[in-house]
């Protein structure tokens, strides 16, 4: 995870507790990872009720998993094509830009982000 660097070109900063796909708390994209979760979100009833849509339930708690499900406020890093779905149909969450790994620039341009960026205190 060393040297991993965040969309904006600086270090990436931790998105939260028991998430990524390494569940380290960091949105950095190992190889093992197809799904390129890359994009830290703050996850929004919409987008909830969007990706359960999809199939891809996030508020159901699984503990065999380890996962205790989610709800609006919590932040995630989302795959970066379902971040990016979700902003085509008006329902992307909001995201944390120095959270968010360089990775999914491959998929989102830097613009379509920042015009969803939520500013937070360093």
């Amino acid at each position: 995870m060393a040297n991993e660097k965040n969309v904006l070109g600086g270090p990436l900063r931790l998105c939260c507790g028991n998430t990524g796909f390494t569940r380290e708390g960091f949105c950095y994209v190992p190889l093992q990872d197809t799904g390129n979760h890359s994009v830290c979100a703050v996850l929004t009833e919409a987008f909830l009720a969007f990706s359960a849509s999809r199939g891809n339930d996030l508020v159901t708690p699984r503990p065999e998993f380890d996962f205790p499900g989610l709800k609006a406020g919590d932040r995630w890093c989302l795959c970066a094509a379902r971040w990016l779905e979700a902003e085509q149909a008006g329902v992307a969450p909001p995201v944390i830009l120095e959270a968010t790994h360089v990775a999914s620039l491959r998929v989102i341009d830097l613009e379509t982000l920042k015009q969803h960026a939520r500013i937070e205190p360093v």
